[in-house]
């Protein structure tokens, strides 16, 4: 018997010490994020600029030396002359006002990373992987308790009882569509994600739930029904340029066969292509690059993804290449045919919108958008073209976007601050002077202060036990 206590002592004292642990964790993670806090930062939300070049992406043009009167976190008018009285004036010095940066495509890991998508310039981010831990920043971010890019998400990835996996959600009937629908929407998911693996039956079933429960579709393509099929108003976008050569294509680089897809995505209404190039070409990154993973740009992963996702999909490419040398030049190839179909897409009036697929691997959030839209130069788009894609493409998919992506009037005041033009040279996005969030002005001593924060940060045990909260509440 004195053994018997002696063990549940012992038990009892390890799960104290364990909670302890967790506690303790916790405690210091919101501690290390409190920077964030808007009680800290950029509390007007009511500013006068002027001595600005407006880039305002409603056509290809700069409206030379203007003012911009911010009201009440809104653009509340534009013009050569604006007479504001007792209001704080900024002097652009004659810099490049433009709208903010959308990344379509990101899986956020933590507070920290809110901080670098705005340091990058990016204004609105669409989490494309949704966990009881974003239900909870979203809450936060709306509250304006904190400052972060506008954060809208998806419920969990669903997909068919074949597709197995710990980061998706499989389904097994028509009648569990219908709840889970109703049960993201309840609890404040924007939209809804539908992933590789969901059947015919049960994508029909989500398409109707959805439509009765007003919520978007966002689909990675499944190879359960034909790409075409994805081609329905309840899909506002359809992630990943490579699926095209997946699916229709068959993993043939047939560019009579893109031709068709080209064709068909332009005469099908509304439908809006999100291409994620830097996350493929990552993988050239891995095969080719031995020292990817000690790169500086991995200070800036979550340390939980750098740890287990990172260190796999590097081992994953790099065995692929022992077994078979030609996977490099495979693979190299493959990226410039999306480059060939980004321009078809785009010269067919395709609606392009940037993602990164940032948060996964070795893409870096807010890092790796500004790849992302050199890839499109690449590709032949101009520069006004690929700023498209990250400003007034974006507000043509979502309603929740209609309010954003340009410089017009009773818009949302989601500004970035250049030196140069954009215009000319993409690159100059990637060193803003100031971010405007809702109006509120953040300066590059500040954005320096976000970007700093999120390098080698030291959250494994809380990013590792908000993935088991998700295994445990959505599973």
């Amino acid at each position: 018997m004195k053994v018997v206590k002696k063990i549940v002592k012992l038990v009892l004292i390890f799960i104290g010490v364990l909670l302890l642990t967790l506690g303790v964790a916790l405690i210091l993670d919101k501690q290390q994020t409190s920077y964030l806090k808007l009680s800290d930062n950029a509390k007007t939300d009511t500013y006068l600029i002027k001595n600005v070049n407006v880039i305002p992406m409603t056509q290809d043009t700069v409206l030379a030396n203007q003012m911009v009167y911010i009201k009440e976190g809104k653009i509340a008018s534009i013009g050569n002359s604006i007479e504001i009285n007792n209001v704080q004036i900024i002097d652009g010095e004659n810099g490049f006002l433009m709208p903010g940066l959308a990344d379509m495509h990101v899986h956020v890991w933590d507070k920290q990373e809110l901080g670098l998508y705005l340091a990058n310039g990016v204004t609105t981010i669409r989490n494309l992987w949704g966990m009881p831990m974003h239900l909870r920043m979203k809450k936060e971010i709306n509250a304006d308790k904190m400052l972060s890019p506008l954060f809208f998400t998806t419920g969990p990835k669903l997909t068919g009882p074949d597709y197995k996996g710990d980061d998706n959600l499989q389904l097994h009937s028509k009648e569990e569509v219908i709840e889970k629908v109703k049960n993201y929407k309840a609890r404040g998911y924007d939209f809804i994600k539908t992933y590789n693996g969901l059947p015919k039956e049960l994508f029909d079933a989500v398409i109707a739930q959805t439509k009765v429960s007003e919520m978007d579709i966002v689909s990675h393509p499944s190879h359960k029904v034909p790409y075409s099929y994805h081609f329905n108003p309840q899909i506002i976008t359809i992630e990943h340029a490579e699926d095209i050569v997946q699916q229709p294509l068959n993993y043939k680089l047939d560019t009579l066969k893109l031709n068709q897809v080209v064709e068909e995505f332009a005469s099908a209404k509304d439908a809006s292509l999100c291409p994620t190039l830097i996350v493929f070409y990552n993988i050239y990154n891995q095969i080719s690059n031995e020292n990817v993973l000690a790169t500086k740009e991995m200070d800036y992963m979550n340390p939980l993804i750098k740890t287990f996702d990172s260190k796999n999909q590097f081992k994953r490419w790099n065995s692929e290449k022992k077994k078979s040398p030609s996977i490099e030049a495979k693979t190299l190839d493959q990226h410039k045919f999306h480059l060939l179909a980004i321009k078809q897409l785009s010269d067919a009036g395709v609606n392009i919108v940037c993602g990164t697929d940032a948060g996964i691997g070795i893409t870096v959030p807010g890092l790796s958008i500004h790849q992302e839209l050199q890839f499109y130069s690449q590709a032949g788009l101009s520069n006004y073209e690929v700023l498209k894609t990250a400003t007034i493409n974006p507000s043509k998919t979502h309603g929740l976007l209609a309010n954003t992506g340009s410089i017009e009037e009773n818009k949302i005041a989601n500004l970035i601050l250049l030196k140069g033009n954009p215009l000319l040279n993409l690159q100059i996005l990637e060193k803003p002077e100031m971010v405007f969030i809702k109006g509120r002005k953040l300066d590059k001593e500040v954005l320096a202060k976000f970007e700093e924060k999120a390098k080698n940060r030291s959250n494994l045990i809380v990013s590792v036990l908000r993935y088991l909260e998700n295994m445990i509440v959505e599973k």
